[in-house]
């Protein structure tokens, strides 16, 4: 694997989880609808004064920027609101655990739209990452009600959402090589999708919220971050060998949730999902 695309991959799953565990200052004052339209705008507007230097238009292709537009109506907007919502009920470190099952659909949606098959090396190490996520992901649920189970279903729907965005992606990439073009019309199309779920909610900004509106900024800059180095990642290199390296970023949630927020509750299944998970990214690195 190019080392140039495993450190974007690496980065990418650093600041989507760094994202994440700030996700709860954010939540404090303000709900996860009012949260996301600060959050995703702020990127967009990122995206949107880097163009001149960042986007090459010379080159576009109307095809990509439609399969770009159709994949910013669910990705970051759906997934955004997604995390937040699990975040305030489920906590980051599981959110993050059962979350990021994603390789599993990218990789399949893959196979089907780019003809990307894995080596026999890369299949076991794509399981060992899922399969230490959901270890865990165990090791956080132990903790959560029986009657709160369903929640689950919350991050599972944005493993899918993401996952299934990268092959996409990619394909519109193959047409017009411009992640931050990507990701420019991905965030205008999230930017507009969460403001007129906004505003048909009725839900508005609380007063005294400066704090959270800063907080939700910053991880709206942090995800902005995050889905440009993937965009550029995917560009360069196959979604079998990038999805399962962002994929691990529910360990690197753990470590920041432990230096920011005190959390040592790190257990024997949780310990050995991390151990398994690097197996596997070290597997599919050298298959």
């Amino acid at each position: 694997m190019d080392i140039v695309i495993f450190l974007l991959s690496i980065g990418a799953a650093v600041f989507l989880a760094l994202g994440l565990v700030l996700t709860t200052f954010g939540l404090r004052t303000l709900s996860p609808l009012v949260g996301a339209s600060f959050s995703v705008p702020s990127s967009f507007l990122l995206f949107l004064i880097l163009t001149p230097v960042t986007v090459d238009f010379t080159t576009l292709d109307w095809r990509a920027v439609a399969i770009f537009a159709a994949a910013g109506v669910f990705y970051p907007a759906f997934v955004s609101l997604l995390n937040f919502v699990s975040n305030r009920a489920l906590g980051p470190n599981l959110t993050g655990g059962l979350g990021n099952l994603s390789p599993i659909f990218a990789i399949g949606l893959a196979i089907l739209l780019l003809g990307e098959l894995p080596s026999a090396q890369q299949w076991i190490g794509i399981l060992g990452v899922c399969a230490g996520l959901v270890f865990l992901a165990l090791d956080r649920a132990r903790r959560i009600p029986s009657t709160n189970l369903r929640l689950l279903v919350l991050p599972l729907a944005g493993a899918f959402l993401r996952g299934a965005v990268q092959p996409v992606v990619k394909l519109g990439l193959l047409m017009w090589p411009s992640a931050f073009g990507a990701a420019l019309i991905a965030y205008l199309m999230s930017s507009t999708v969460v403001w007129i779920a906004r505003l048909a909610s009725g839900q508005k900004t609380p007063p005294g919220a400066r704090a959270g509106i800063g907080w939700f900024v910053l991880i709206g800059l942090c995800n902005g971050t995050a889905l440009v180095m993937l965009y550029l990642a995917l560009g360069m290199g196959e979604v079998v060998l990038v999805s399962p390296v962002v994929a691990t970023y529910p360990l690197i949630t753990i470590g920041l949730n432990r230096v920011i927020h005190g959390d040592r509750s790190l257990g024997p299944r949780g310990l050995a999902g991390s151990l398994i998970s690097v197996a596997g990214v070290i597997a599919v690195i050298l298959g």
